[in-house]
């Protein structure tokens, strides 16, 4: 029995970093399907926009023909389910990091036990194209 997994990675990637890049690419590798969830972020102040944010997303993973761009809002555990996924991607970069985002990791699986989430260990630098999208908000 072959079954699809499809893997959620979400954030506010304002703006999306080579670290977000390689996560991407790592988890399109891993899973059959992979969504980068780009959140709203309504409770904190970003420099690109929702449809900034999300177009950067997209141009930087237009190459990986199993990552699709949403945007999204609300709990990340509902956004999963809408998506059919069974496993949430996260990028770690330091200790501070496997802290906080164990934390989330566990009240996730409180509230959905059957998804599962993945650490994937990275850095954080910027494409040239979100460099120079950098450059003009300043």
């Amino acid at each position: 029995m072959s079954r699809t997994v499809t893997a959620v990675y979400s954030g506010t990637f304002d703006p999306i970093t080579l670290g977000h890049e390689d996560v991407v690419y790592r988890a399109s590798q891993m899973f059959d399907k992979v969504v980068v969830a780009v959140a709203t972020a309504h409770h904190k102040k970003t420099m690109f926009t929702l449809e900034e944010r999300l177009a950067m997303a997209q141009e930087v993973t237009q190459d990986l023909g199993n990552v699709t761009v949403l945007p999204f809002s609300g709990l990340l555990c509902d956004f999963v389910h809408s998506q059919g996924a069974r496993v949430i991607v996260r990028g770690l970069r330091s200790v501070t990091d496997y802290d906080y985002e164990t934390q989330m990791a566990g009240m996730n699986r409180h509230l959905a036990p059957e998804v599962d989430t993945v650490f994937l260990h990275t850095s954080g630098l910027v494409s040239p194209a979100v460099l120079k999208a950098l450059q003009a908000k300043r």
